[in-house]
């Protein structure tokens, strides 16, 4: 019998990982425990899962990747988050709120109990009760000028004051006043002013960038805190092996229940190992050492799809619980709109019409995903926003030789050395790439590199602006279209190519496209704000800002005793109510 050698020496590490570090907890790591919550749901199991980038970050104002995010989203929590099977909003650290007839004065009333995990950063390493002080704390910091924060999004422009504390503290300022628009009320109430009214701001509140975390931990941590996070969510992290594995264990001190009274979470643990390769993945969800799979290998989509169809009991997948739908996520590449090359709207036009959206859809990802981007950024889930209203491309070789000419670029001879960044996110989309840097070739004679990095590496780059052509896939961390639309947003982009520019990663600067969005967001008419929003979408498309490469479709695959887990169009995930069936 040959022993797959890698997988052992990770098992092996896990295992001490579990045994070994953090905080002590009982040895049950592996089964379920003989008590049982209310409506037969078990206590005990370790939760296996796996996610295929390594995460950049767990603190949470620097988040901006999905793999990050799911993690973080286990370890805090901020006054909102969402609902698992809706995405609706519900209350967090949150208690209640309210909101003035004006519709700008937001009062939160802080539920009393919520501690944060115990830390070596506490006097004597107990964690102590959250309060109104750590959020204004939080708060505070994103609305503080530093390359950390990549948050001030939700709060510049929305939040009174913001903007002027946080030009203060450009260069490492340190006002003498305070943000206008944060007030304690006491020791549990906080009071948040707005410049205005925002449809948007509640959202903003469950994002990751609003998660809550103690004032010690900063001090103590500062940017250690990517890999020493400090919340009040329900599991903590107990170890990291960088790259390879991290464990999350049980908070026996969480304050959440369920509707049924029962105490969460009902899991003892969560193992997330950073396996690169589906095929491995798959393989060990099959021989039970995960207990879910998320983005499946191309050539067994059909097969696993299929055995949920039919009566065919031999089929290996029979077994398992698929959950599939389109998701709130659309992958496209990016032109960095600084660079002299992508300054030629032309050339933009061109590299639009020469790549075959659906023979990327259908051949490369063999149907591994829901529609092919011949529209807008905005991908097609979201109820009352028709996405067919936008214009966008498809392959068409005459537009496209046409527009290389009007570029300079005739015949794609003496077209300069252009390189393509990406991340391969288990190779997915190195298959992509190829095929891209093949009709690229094949179509215009354009010859371009592809240069495969690490996921923080490639963030690093393309917000530092040293990309010039770059993939990006994005998932929307709330759901609504100006999340994606946001992204080329130019009223921030800055100036000068050492600035760090975040998330208009594009650097992509339109007045008319920021007046349509500007519209959008100070209306309070869905049509109103539709309109607008589409109005800015199709500029962005006139201009060939970005190509839309295709919109996404989610498949995961559940273990038959795994409970209480649904899936939603934005991979949101809380795993504090999940539980284990006994086999």
């Amino acid at each position: 019998m040959k022993i797959n050698i890698f997988n052992t020496i990770i098992a092996l590490i896990i295992s001490l990982l579990i045994n070994s570090c953090g905080n002590k907890t009982e040895n049950k790591t592996t089964e379920l425990s003989e008590n049982q919550g209310l409506g037969g749901r078990n206590y005990g199991g370790v939760f296996k899962m796996n996610e295929s980038e390594y995460i950049k970050t767990l603190f949470p104002p620097s988040i901006t990747d999905a793999f990050s995010y799911r993690i973080a989203n286990q370890i805090y929590e901020g006054l909102l988050k969402f609902d698992q099977t809706y995405l609706t909003l519900k209350n967090g650290i949150a208690e209640s709120y309210s909101i003035d007839e004006t519709g700008t004065i937001y009062t939160f009333k802080i539920r009393k109990g919520v501690f944060y995990h115990d830390a070596d950063c506490f006097e004597g390493g107990k964690g102590r009760e959250l309060n109104a002080k750590d959020v204004k704390y939080c708060f505070t910091y994103l609305c503080t000028n530093t390359p950390q924060n990549l948050g001030f999004e939700i709060f510049n422009g929305v939040l009174k004051g913001a903007k002027t504390y946080f030009d203060a503290t450009k260069n490492g300022g340190k006002p003498n006043f305070e943000i206008e628009g944060i007030k304690l009320v006491d020791d549990y109430t906080i009071s948040l002013t707005l410049e205005k009214k925002s449809s948007l701001f509640l959202y903003n509140l469950a994002r990751s960038y609003a998660f809550i975390y103690p004032k010690e931990a900063f001090e103590k941590y500062g940017n250690e805190m990517r890999i020493k996070p400090v919340g009040t969510g329900a599991f903590y992290l107990s170890a990291v092996e960088e790259d390879i594995a991290m464990v999350l264990k049980k908070n026996k001190n969480y304050y959440g229940k369920d509707s049924l009274g029962n105490n969460l979470p009902f899991l003892d643990a969560l193992e997330i190992k950073f396996l690169k390769d589906r095929k491995t993945e798959l393989f060990e969800f099959k021989n039970g050492n995960f207990d879910l799979v998320y983005r499946l290998p191309t050539d067994e989509i059909i097969k696993i799809v299929e055995s949920q169809l039919d009566d065919n009991q031999d089929n290996e997948y029979k077994k398992y619980q698929l959950q599939r739908e389109p998701e709130m996520s659309t992958h496209f590449l990016i032109f960095n709109h600084q660079h002299p090359l992508f300054k030629n709207i032309n050339l933009r036009k061109a590299f639009s019409f020469a790549i075959d959206r659906n023979k990327i859809l259908e051949f490369v990802l063999q149907g591994e995903g829901f529609k092919a981007g011949i529209n807008g950024i905005v991908p097609p889930v979201f109820d009352g926003y028709d996405i067919n209203k936008i214009q966008g491309y498809d392959l068409n070789l005459d537009s496209a030789k046409y527009y290389l000419q009007k570029a300079g670029f005739k015949d794609g001879s003496k077209f300069p050395k252009l390189t393509l960044d990406l991340n391969s996110d288990a190779e997915r989309n190195v298959a992509v790439a190829t095929e891209v840097q093949k009709e690229l070739k094949d179509n215009l004679n354009i010859n371009i590199e592809l240069n495969v990095i690490p996921l923080a590496q490639h963030l690093d780059n393309t917000m530092k602006g040293k990309s010039a052509f770059f993939r990006l896939g994005w998932m929307a961390d709330f759901p609504n279209p100006e999340n994606f639309l946001y992204l080329f947003y130019g009223k921030n982009v800055p100036k000068s190519m050492s600035e760090t520019s975040f998330p208009n990663l594009a650097r992509y600067n339109n007045s008319e496209f920021d007046s349509f969005y500007d519209k959008a967001m100070n209306s309070d008419k869905v049509i109103e704000i539709v309109t607008n929003f589409q109005k800015a979408e199709q500029i962005l498309m006139n201009d060939a800002a970005v190509i839309s490469l295709w919109y996404d479709e989610g498949y995961r695959l559940l273990q038959p005793y795994v409970k209480n887990f649904p899936n939603n169009p934005m991979q949101y995930r809380d795993l504090s109510e999940v539980y284990f069936e006994k086999k």
